[in-house]
This record gives C-alpha cells, structure tokens and sequence, in this order.
C-alpha cells in the first residue's frame, strides 16, 4: 500500500473553512488522516516536510488545448499533462478543436486512453458542438458522453446558428453537462487581431470590438433560458459580457463563465510596452484597464467562478511571423498558478481564497466534478504552493513544448512546488516522477 505522511504544511481548503498547520497522512490514493501526526501511532516510512508550503485541494484547469491528436508539433498529451502538474494542476479539460475533430467516440476514448499513459493530470476530453465544427450538425452527444466526454463546445469557433445551439442547449441538459460557449461574432471579428481602441488605432492594426463577443453571450444566455440549459460562457474578455452574466444570473439562467490569467493580467497596452508582441496576441484579445477590473471584481465576488488558462500552445514558427499572421494563443500550464500568486494574490488583488475556490470547486461545480478536498476520506488530489518561493520566468524550462507567452524575464513571488494525483507524487521540486 502506498502512504505519504505530508508534514507541518500549512493545510489550506475554502470550502471546508479550513486554514491551520498540520500533517496529512494518504495511502492508496486516499486522505486517511489529518491533523498531529505524533497521535496516530504507526507512520509509514516516506515522509516529506512541507514546513513552508500550503496544502490545497487539486487544482483544475477546465480550458485547455493539448493539439494531439494532429498536431503534436504544438503540443501532445504527454507533454501537456506533465506541463499541467509541474503548473500545479491535477485535472484538465481538453478542447476539441484537434485534428481530427474531437467529435466521435473513437476521438475521445484515444484521449482519455493516451491521458492514462501520460500519468501527469487526469484527462477530461471536451467533444465537439457540431460535427467537424462546422456548425450545421450536432454531434451525437449521448454516445460522446458514455465514452466520458465532460462538456460540449466548438472552442475555437462560435456556433452561428442559433438553432443549432439551442437544440444542444436542450440536449445536452439531458445529460446534465454544460455547452461550452466560443462567444465570437466572426462578422464582426474576421480579419482583425486585437482589441479595437484607441491602442489597435495607434498601432495601426485592425480591432475586433468588444461587441463580438456581448452579442453571442447575449444570444446564447437567451436560448439557456429559452430551453433551461447550462450554458457556460468561455474566456470573458469585456466588462460588457461580465454585465450580462449577472443579469441572466440573476434571472435564474444556469449560466457560468470563466477567465483566463492572463485576461486578469494584461491589457491592450501591453502591445505599446512590447510593441507588436505576437506572444500577446489571443482571442479573445486583451482588452483595456476597465475590462480588466471588471473581470477581477466579477472573479473577487463569486460571479465568474473559474479561472483557466486557455493553454494554447504554439511552435515558435507560428509567432515569429508579422502580427496580422501570426496565431492566437498563450500558453499558460507551467505558469498560471504563479502569476495568480506573484501578481494578484501577493499584490492583494485577489485573495488566496478566492484564488484557490476557482481553480477548484468552481470548475467542479461548473462540471458536476466531485469537489476536490482535503476531507478525510476522498480522493488524494493535492496542490502544494510555496508563498515565498522568487524565480524568474524562463521558458526554456517549460516542460509544455509551447513557449509562446508575453511573460519571459517576469520575476515571481510564489510557486507551485508539488502536485498530487490519486495518491501519486506526479511532480516534486522539478522532478517528474
């Protein structure tokens, strides 16, 4: 029987009001005891000090793009799983939008088979809308669910057609798993590469309106209301859509949204201090000071109840191109975890709290996941953080292949150190195990 002994760590899980030192003991992939261990007799031979470090529940990203299967050269499963638990993550939910297309049955047991091989974070495949996200054909959602898909979405892609998305909204309620929803107006965004203000106008790029994205939260929050379906509103961007997912909140929709770092991190004006930086370059694109405070209020009160990274891994050859070219996306696995701790929870910006709630029971809950916990007796999903741990960003550490982010040289204040799954030491001090 494998047993831990996790010792002197602060043991730290909002949702069971617990914040204090103590030890934890684990065998077989189970919490078995917690508190002093000097009163529980027998010890089992392998114990790791965690004088220093905080002992959270696991932490999940419920955004994630892992390329594989068709294109590896971006990313795999077991780069992207390792990648995850050296971030401090235990679960993740991977998008469709692979080639092929996540949107039968055979796509989604390969994932969740190659996540077993990876033995990093637990693999949940996301399956697609629509078939080959074209957007004019449902998938076969009750088939994709018994292969273990978690939720619907065409990421990558808005589903135009509004009965399209309503008879998923109504279907997918049968099975009780939330659609997923890509909130982009193409018409109003093809063609265009960043946030359209007054920086796009000085830069000389062409910008994709925060409307592109309100109008397609508005619409889809209708038809959730329309059929009583969950909807869940992907990468909020704009003070606008966080606006319109408290309104349908507090009309009774079952509505839920999500936001990514480096949305509560950057805006638009990133691209004057770095100017034309294809590593800063996302959809949806980094907005201005005013969105981004609306989504760190709308995050700090429980509105927004997750954080994700929309990890989206790119080769350096998809960035090194001029702006217009380039592809959208950050990767965020390795890093997610310490910018929330260096920028915005040493900063007082976000509590360790809320920070912690939604990397955890705010996605469980979102995906009907049992909640992760230290309670005695359930799953040994742990997330271990040293508060005062300083390094540098290097991307050349990366265990994720995607080194494209805006964030190399950042000096950071907080890390994660270890991760458990199951019961199985996944990551220790740099070593993947």
């Amino acid at each position: 029987m494998d047993q831990f002994l996790f010792k002197g760590g602060r043991l730290f899980d909002p949702a069971l009001h617990l914040d204090r030192e103590g030890d934890l003991l684990i065998a077989d992939g189970i919490i078995v005891n917690m508190g002093n261990s000097e009163d529980w007799g027998n010890l089992p031979s392998t114990v790791i000090d965690c004088h220093g470090e905080v002992i959270c529940p696991g932490f999940i990203d419920m955004h994630v793009h892992l390329r594989e299967p068709g294109q590896e050269y971006r990313e795999d499963i077991l780069s992207g799983s390792r990648a995850a638990v050296a971030g401090g993550f235990t679960q993740i939910c991977t998008m469709p939008n692979t080639q092929p297309i996540c949107d039968n049955r055979g796509v989604v047991e390969f994932i969740k088979m190659r996540g077993k091989e990876a033995n990093g974070a637990i693999i949940h495949p996301v399956a697609a809308i629509t078939k080959g996200e074209k957007g004019d054909e449902l998938t076969e959602m009750a088939e994709l669910c018994r292969a273990g898909a978690v939720a619907f979405s065409d990421d990558g892609k808005p589903v135009i057609n509004g009965e399209i998305m309503r008879n998923a909204l109504e279907y997918s309620s049968m099975y009780k798993v939330p659609v997923i929803s890509h909130l982009e107006d193409p018409f109003l965004s093809e063609g265009r590469v960043m946030h359209h203000g007054a920086v796009s106008t000085r830069l000389g790029l062409r910008g994709i309106p925060a409307a592109a994205e309100e109008i397609m939260a508005y619409r889809d929050l209708q038809l959730a209301q329309l059929v009583d379906g969950q909807i869940h509103l992907a990468h909020l961007s704009s003070l606008g859509t966080v606006a319109l997912l408290r309104e349908g909140r507090a009309r009774g929709i079952k509505a839920s949204g999500e936001v990514t770092v480096h949305h509560l991190l950057l805006t638009d004006e990133i691209l004057l201090r770095q100017p034309y930086d294809t590593n800063a370059k996302v959809n949806p694109p980094l907005r201005t000071e005013s969105d981004r405070q609306a989504l760190l209020e709308a995050l700090r009160e429980g509105l927004i109840e997750a954080i994700v990274t929309d990890h989206a891994p790119h080769h350096l050859d998809d960035k090194r191109v001029e702006f217009d070219a380039a592809s959208f996306g950050i990767s965020g696995l390795d890093i997610a975890v310490a910018l929330l701790l260096g920028k915005l929870v040493r900063s007082g910006s976000l509590s360790l709290e809320r920070m912690v709630t939604s990397l955890t029971a705010g996605p469980a809950r979102i995906l009907g996941f049992e909640r992760p916990t230290l309670q005695v007796g359930c799953k040994a999903n742990l997330t271990f953080l040293d508060l005062e741990l300083t390094r540098k960003v290097d991307p050349l550490t990366f265990v994720s292949k995607g080194r494209n982010m805006p964030y190399a040289g950042w000096e950071l204040t907080g890390w994660p150190v270890r991760t458990v799954v199951e019961g199985r030491i996944a990551y220790d001090s740099g070593k993947t195990f």
